[in-house]
């Protein structure tokens, strides 16, 4: 089943949490560290009222992350508008919109920090068409698959792997963004 189709048949919970994890994959962009995220998480596994918490925990995950108002980096300039785009409201059509615009951003973050460079549009992956896709873009798009197909399978269980593969996703990028600024400086 295509990325597409998972993020299609998600419910609210899986929908914010495959916005989530790509967002969680971005943070080093951002300059925030591997716990910010983390009350976001904790209120998708607590089983709460969506509404009631949500918003709260992430004016706070705002305020403490710094999207570089004026970046030139596009794929800051991205991670940024994934943060700024997170829904205040976790009601399903909210969360959609985000979750689909967080799997575009995040696959053209990876696309952009990619040594191959390779500049083809992220949307025939997206949709199953993965020849000649980098390596970075590839893991990134196994990751989102792998977070909306544990959650579809296990449900509020599948938040702990869902975790789990992000961490491991954030811990690339920011390899990657180590690399990058090393070449850079």
């Amino acid at each position: 089943m295509s990325l597409v189709d998972l993020i299609a048949q998600a419910d609210d919970r899986a929908l914010a949490a495959s916005g989530l994890a790509c967002l969680d994959r971005c943070v080093p962009l951002l300059g925030g560290d591997d716990e910010v995220l983390r009350p976001l998480w904790g209120s998708l596994a607590d089983g709460s009222d969506p509404a009631a918490d949500w918003g709260e925990l992430l004016e706070q995950v705002r305020g403490k992350l710094d999207p570089v108002a004026g970046a030139a980096d596009e794929a800051v300039l991205l991670a940024g508008r994934m943060l700024a785009a997170a829904p205040d409201d976790r009601s399903a059509d909210e969360v959609r919109m985000w979750a689909d615009a967080c799997s575009v951003a995040s696959l053209q973050i990876h696309r952009l920090l990619d040594p191959a460079g390779n500049v083809s549009p992220v949307d025939a992956c997206r949709e199953g068409r993965t020849e000649g896709i980098p390596p970075l873009v590839a893991a990134e798009l196994r990751r989102q698959v792998t977070v909306l197909e544990v959650l579809a399978g296990h449900g509020t269980a599948g938040l702990r792997r869902a975790l789990e593969v992000s961490t491991e996703g954030r811990r690339v990028l920011r390899a990657v963004v180590s690399r990058r600024a090393r070449g850079r400086g």
